[in-house]
């Protein structure tokens, strides 16, 4: 007799309930297991984007190590928070009910603890600019856009302390944690292959409710990770900030080219974790949009103010091409 009959055989229950719980419970730890696997994957993605230029360090041993932790962390920390959510999620009715704590309690405080852990401080700049919290009556929540360069990016963007919701494709619901939690918070899905005309609908359904109920969006509008390339804009985050005569608020990160390849969080046993050089966050002067702004122009704009602040990690050659 295993643990899981044991605990249960110290509670009288119908043969069937006990049977039906056993079978779950089992299934649910099953799943867990994946924690350590769906990691291995996120290594490789990460790797990818390092080795992808001359101009950038590849990620060393160690570094792919605190990519590792940084995911089973993200993971570990999702899963159990989508599993303690879940009994009040279906008390409140399911649906939205427990939107504002999965992502203000579970996922900003995870993000916090996997960068902290894994990747070093960040500073916000210009945090001045941020629209509060919460948008007046009657007034639609602003749209923040950023690049996309790394992981680190994911988690660093919860230090700004605000609500929002992201899109992601359709895939990452079956992640273990993630994707259970990303569905209480109400992230948008969507797909990104094949025929997704449904799908991109949807996008801007989901995204155009949120905005006007009173919850940013939060895009990467180059659509992929580039640390050493920039990536044009796509239309989407732009479309929504337009539709909704909203702000677009323009962010740019710029990730330290140490970050997960230094002995940080190491160092901080001989305090050399004091000096680790941080994550920075700049938020720039947010944009007002209208019906009748122009698109090509918005994009660009936004486009040269996050970048005026980041390091050019481009090769000459890519340089050129650009001009």
């Amino acid at each position: 007799m295993d643990v899981i009959r044991e605990m249960l055989a110290e509670y009288p229950m119908p043969p069937a309930v006990a049977t039906a719980i056993y079978y779950l419970t089992r299934a649910v730890m099953a799943y867990g297991t994946l924690i350590l696997v769906f990691p291995i994957f996120a290594v490789y993605q990460e790797w990818k984007i390092w080795a992808s230029s001359p101009t950038i360090p590849n990620l060393s041993p160690l570094g792919c190590i605190k990519v590792y932790l940084f995911n089973v962390i993200w993971f570990t920390w999702t899963f159990v928070g989508s599993l303690l959510l879940l009994p009040l999620w279906l008390l409140g009715g399911c649906g939205n009910s427990v939107e504002k704590l999965a992502h203000c309690v579970v996922e900003r405080h995870g993000a916090r603890v996997c960068i902290a852990a894994m990747a070093g401080p960040v500073v916000v700049r210009g945090a001045e600019h941020l629209p509060p919290d919460v948008s007046p009556p009657g007034q639609p929540a602003p749209v923040y856009v950023a690049n996309h360069s790394s992981q680190i990016d994911v988690g660093a963007v919860y230090y700004l302390f605000r609500r929002f919701k992201w899109i992601a494709k359709q895939s990452v619901i079956y992640l273990p944690g993630v994707g259970q939690i990303m569905h209480l918070s109400g992230h948008v899905f969507i797909k990104r292959t094949g025929k997704n005309k449904g799908s991109i609908s949807n996008l801007y359904v989901k995204s155009n409710e949120a905005v006007r109920s009173g919850v940013p969006m939060f895009l990467f509008p180059q659509g992929t990770r580039r640390l050493a390339q920039r990536m044009p804009f796509k239309d989407g985050a732009f479309n929504i900030a337009i539709e909704n005569e909203t702000q677009i608020v323009p962010i740019s990160i710029d990730n330290p080219l140490g970050a997960f390849n230094d002995l940080y969080p190491l160092s901080l046993l001989w305090g050399g974790g004091r000096t680790k050089e941080p994550i920075v966050m700049t938020v720039h002067r947010p944009i007002q949009c209208r019906k009748d702004t122009d698109k090509a122009k918005l994009k660009q704009e936004c486009y040269d103010i996050i970048y005026s602040v980041l390091p050019d990690y481009r090769t000459d050659e890519e340089k050129k091409r650009s001009e």
